[in-house]
């Protein structure tokens, strides 16, 4: 499938959104059924995808002023991204909103008796990873380090829960906005390799030549 660059997007959390027990902190809402978390951190690079033809690792960054004009008005929390509403920022029981350390994620889950079971699940540790879906406006990609570098985030569209450690979704949209740029990375390697066996070639004909010279 390829890339588009409007496509939506599928992230892993940074930090598991979990059930919050650290001593000394202030809950966004007041709720036994409280849950927070970061969707992302600014400026620390995560790794999107390992190549395994040659183990190079292609990584994502998201920019401090990344989301200063996202469209975040009503974020939903959602499980596996579809079906049931469990939070929503429209009825004030869900907050995302950039901070100085990254994208903030709270949920009061107290609402319904099925958001509840989420929290349930999530104190008992049965999910235990949750992904965050949006669109990007502006990136760019730095060859060098081989790391995408997200600049602007047009919309957030939701934040989920999900069934699996790492959710499929991730994988493949990381895949899809890579494939590019690993086929280019491919084929200059390939090249490169062409390079240095002709250049063995070459200097094994001359080597023989002054071989047979000598004889």
């Amino acid at each position: 499938m390829p890339y588009r660059p409007l496509e939506r997007q599928y992230r892993n959390m940074a930090q598991p959104l979990a059930v919050t027990k650290r001593a000394g902190y202030e809950k966004r809402f007041e709720s036994d059924f409280y849950v927070e978390g970061y969707a992302s951190t600014f400026d620390d690079p995560y790794v999107l995808f390992k190549d395994p033809w040659d183990g190079t690792e292609y990584k994502e960054i998201v920019r401090a002023d990344a989301f200063s004009d996202a469209v975040m008005d009503d974020v939903i929390m959602q499980f596996d991204h579809r079906g049931r509403v469990y939070a929503r920022m429209s009825n004030r029981t869900l907050v995302v909103e950039p901070d100085k350390h990254g994208l903030f994620t709270a949920a009061d889950l107290k609402s319904t008796e099925t958001s509840r079971s989420l929290y349930e699940d999530i104190d008992a540790g049965l999910i235990t990873r949750m992904s965050w879906a949006f669109t990007i406006e502006d990136q760019e990609f730095d060859r060098a380090e081989h790391t995408y570098i997200i600049k602007k985030v047009r919309r957030i569209y939701d934040v989920s829960a999900v069934s699996l450690p790492a959710d499929p979704n991730t994988d493949i949209s990381a895949r899809n906005m890579l494939d590019g740029e690993i086929e280019r990375a491919h084929k200059e390697f390939e090249r490169s390799r062409n390079r240095q066996r002709a250049k063995a070639r070459a200097l094994a004909a001359i080597a023989t030549s002054i071989d047979r010279k000598k004889v």
